[in-house]
């Protein structure tokens, strides 16, 4: 009887696969979009949070998919416990709130609020050095709401069209596999059945555990730590001379919930780099004050030991991305070659042989509603055309060094490079639009000349990296669509409603964060350390190596070359060796911000790893819920927190260790 009801639910659910789906405004709904907002609202915090802590945030579209399974899941029992008519809550409308939440919070994560637009304040012009060569005070912009608002509308929506008409030729002809996408609609998919609703239930109340735990350890650590250098997150757990070198477990949940979903090697990467830097190399070129540089200068000078510490960082995260870009466009043009010199038309390559079998049918659904509601190629090339214009006039107003003309070539550039990033994105699941950026950023810098190039340089930097970032993100979503019936009409509409929404949404935490937060102090919580960044590479762009302190050049070499040389040591040893090499961009996030959130990230690591020796079922399944759900109970305190701060309100004590004697 039991291998009977198993069975006849496995023919339920696959009728359900091969269910029609609803047409494309139904997909829509406005319970969809409100849970999106909230979610939307609630990674938005998390993700600055984590942009301006470390600058490490975490892959957050399979967790968002869970809240939107949550929160439609509980609205729609709701209903119907209290008798109200409701419309069935089917996958596509999971699939439409997790894009429109995704595109929301991708607007925070990748707006520059933490780099590129933050690197143009005061204060990361007079930590850069007031008279370093190169920092110009004409390359000095501070955050404001409107304007920051009104440069993502305007940046932002572009990246939405620009490939649209090659989504056929991506998802179905060519057949690129997009991972993440792939993984969150497998997700969905499983939800929606009634073995995945059992599932999901378990995952609900993993969830809800871990948010109620963290929100209430934020809110009990928030009383003590009425001081500078005050609470647990100050805890010298090895000690007060390891915590003095940043080496402290500081009790950050949301650190420990994005170590659970980062892989070990990230994490253990992570904490090499900590080990490397502050526990060796700082103090080793601090005892060198006098010699190597002034003993005068403060340390926050970037003529000082400061200056060691950005520029090898950026070193690192230039050797890292440098060899990933040509590697990824090498891959790129390979199977693209490939591809071309086929004898068969690309017509061919979508063909799905019919032998009756009901993978082969649901492929032909899949690919059937993926082409039966298409987008208009006029209406991609109009939406092109127009947002471009836009741009070329709105931004030389809001940054006059950048003049319209570079605008203009940039958008003429644009959708070569998306379908690059996007086609290479589609093979390894890597989105290089930082390196986009980076590339353009010093290209730019170069060509303004040194009273411009700042500015110039930093805009530029996010105009490419927000086309190419945001058109890679849609075909994710579009192969998302493509496996759960999801109309592409819909979800372009869904990002389109998602984007408008971060780009209200992004300025507005940003400016909570802002104003109640001390953002960018090197000493504090909130480091901001990519915008001290981005704003050392421009100066490179315009001054060239001469920014650099004594012997730094010859230390940025040498990281460079390792960033390569272990790269290639990944790619190029067998399996077992070459995955204990670690990862170089992981590697130089604590050289600028301290180690203790790689401790947190490892003992987020610990967990699953002592999870899957126990329990290896349970843990694959309850790992992402409850890692989830750590991160958003953190990240939702931060709410009431920097409310708390704006109104005055200080926690009541202060508790700090000091030595014995």
């Amino acid at each position: 009887m039991e291998n009977e009801r198993e069975q006849s639910q496995y023919h339920e659910d696959e009728s359900m696969d091969s269910r029609k789906p609803p047409p494309w405004r139904k997909q829509i709904t406005v319970r969809a979009i409100v849970a999106s907002l909230l979610i939307g609202i609630v990674y938005s915090v998390i993700c600055l949070k984590l942009n301006l802590t470390t600058g490490l945030v975490p892959n957050l579209n399979i967790s968002s998919a869970l809240l939107a399974f949550v929160f439609l899941k509980s609205w729609t029992k709701v209903l119907q416990k209290a008798r109200i008519v409701t419309t069935p809550f089917t996958r596509q409308e999971n699939t439409i709130a997790q894009t429109c939440a995704v595109a929301c919070y991708s607007i925070s994560l990748a707006g520059g609020f933490a780099s590129y637009l933050l690197g143009l304040n005061r204060r990361t012009y007079e930590l850069t050095g007031v008279s370093t060569q190169g920092n110009n005070p004409r390359g000095i912009k501070e955050p404001g709401v409107g304007w920051m608002t009104s440069f993502l509308f305007v940046v932002s929506f572009i990246g939405l069209v620009v490939l649209v008409p090659l989504r056929k030729v991506m998802i179905i002809d060519y057949k690129l596999t997009y991972p993440s996408g792939t993984a969150t609609a497998v997700l969905i998919n499983g939800f929606h059945t009634s073995k995945g609703d059992k599932t999901a239930k378990k995952q609900i109340r993993g969830f809800i555990k871990s948010f109620g735990l963290s929100f209430f350890w934020a809110f009990f650590g928030w009383f003590y730590s009425g001081g500078d250098e005050c609470g647990f997150s100050q805890f010298p757990t090895f000690g007060l001379h390891a915590w003095k070198k940043s080496f402290f477990f500081d009790f950050s949940m949301t650190y420990v919930g994005a170590g659970m979903i980062c892989s070990h090697l990230v994490n253990l990467s992570l904490l090499l780099g900590a080990i490397l830097s502050w526990g060796i190399m700082w103090p080793l070129i601090a005892q060198l004050k006098g010699e190597w540089f002034a003993a005068t200068l403060p340390e926050s000078s970037m003529k000082s030991l400061n200056g060691y510490k950005v520029f090898i960082c950026i070193a690192l995260i230039l050797g890292d991305g440098l060899y990933n870009f040509v590697k990824i466009l090498f891959f790129t043009g390979r199977s693209f070659h490939s591809r071309l010199s086929k004898t068969n038309s690309i017509n061919t390559l979508a063909e799905i042989p019919d032998d009756g079998t009901k993978e082969s049918e649901k492929m032909k659904l899949e690919n059937e509603v993926f082409v039966k509601e298409s987008i208009p190629l006029w209406m991609a090339c109009a939406g092109y055309l127009f947002f471009s214009l836009i741009s070329i006039i709105a931004i030389p107003l809001m940054f006059p060094q950048l003049k319209w003309y570079f605008v203009l070539v940039a958008y003429l550039l644009a959708p070569s490079l998306s379908f690059c990033n996007a086609y290479g994105a589609g093979l390894t699941d890597m989105n290089m639009a930082y390196n986009y950026g980076k590339a353009a950023l010093f290209v730019m810098a170069a060509l303004a000349g040194e009273s411009d190039g700042v500015v110039a340089g930093m805009v530029a930097c996010g105009l490419i990296k927000s086309i190419v970032s945001v058109s890679a993100d849609l075909m994710h979503d579009f192969k998302t669509g493509h496996l759960t019936l999801t109309s592409p009409r819909s979800m372009l509409v869904a990002q389109a409603i998602g984007t408008a929404i971060g780009c209200v949404v992004a300025p507005l935490t940003f400016f909570l964060f802002y104003k109640a937060f001390d953002v960018g102090n090197p000493d504090g919580e909130y480091k901001a350390p990519y915008a001290i960044i981005y704003r050392n590479m421009a100066i490179i762009g315009v001054q060239g190596l001469s920014a650099l302190p004594l012997h730094c050049l010859e230390l940025c070499y040498g990281f460079f070359a390792f960033a390569v040389v272990a790269n290639l040591g990944r790619d190029l040893l067998p399996e077992k060796p070459g995955k204990w090499i670690p990862l170089p961009m992981a590697m130089a996030v604590p050289f600028l911000v301290g180690g203790s959130f790689a401790i947190d990230m490892c003992i987020g690591s610990l967990v699953v790893f002592v999870w899957k020796k126990v329990n290896r079922k349970k843990a694959e399944v309850m790992v992402p819920a409850v890692a989830s759900g750590l991160i958003c109970g953190d990240g939702l305190w931060i709410l009431p927190s920097s409310l708390l701060a704006l109104a005055k309100v200080r926690p009541p004590m202060c508790m700090n260790f000091t030595a014995a004697h």
